[in-house]
């Protein structure tokens, strides 16, 4: 299956601006940079969490330590998706008494922010989980709302969001689209 853009929803400065705007957002929210911690959901999140990591240390000043989580095994259908290669989960700090954000590229129907809260819990006990995500799609069946969001995007079912980040695809964008076959 391949990928068919509809329409580009954000381009590379909107992603920079929406960074920024997260980063104060969490900075106002938990009133500063102390004990906060970024967790971002492989793949993207991952980037997006070290991206707003290092705008919150220019804004605040200190160090925001930023872990990676791959929930595959904490998902609810893990018996119905087919096999993938499961990634590294590293967490190399205490995530005790933190604020811990998880952060995603979109949020959907939260089942994979239901994963990472199941799987951060296996690393000790954060006095706060939050959740920020760059696009949220809409269409939720669980009940999960994030904190921070970068932009609402509605969709329907059958759409698709591809989230592209200079990291992993040289360019930062967001589309609406289509599977369709090759």
């Amino acid at each position: 299956m391949a990928f068919k853009a509809r329409a580009k929803v954000l381009d590379s400065d909107d992603v920079a601006r929406i960074i920024k705007r997260i980063s104060h957002e969490i900075l106002e929210k938990n009133k500063g940079s102390a004990d906060i911690a970024l967790v971002g959901v492989r793949t993207r999140g991952v980037f997006l969490a070290r991206r707003l990591a290092r705008t919150i240390e220019q804004i605040e000043g200190g160090r925001v330590p930023v872990g990676e989580l791959d929930v595959g095994f904490y998902r609810d259908d893990i018996a119905t998706r087919p096999a993938s290669n499961v990634g590294v989960t590293q967490i190399d700090f205490d995530i005790n008494g933190k604020k811990v954000v998880i952060v995603d590229d979109v949020l959907y129907t939260g089942r994979t922010t239901r994963a990472a809260m199941d799987a951060l819990m296996d690393f000790g006990r954060p006095s706060a989980v939050q959740l920020a995500a760059l696009v949220d799609r809409g269409h939720r069946e669980l009940p999960v709302r994030a904190d921070y969001v970068g932009k609402n995007v509605p969709t329907s079912g059958n759409e698709k969001v591809k989230v592209s980040l200079t990291e992993v695809d040289y360019v930062d964008m967001v589309e609406i689209g289509e599977e369709v076959a090759e």
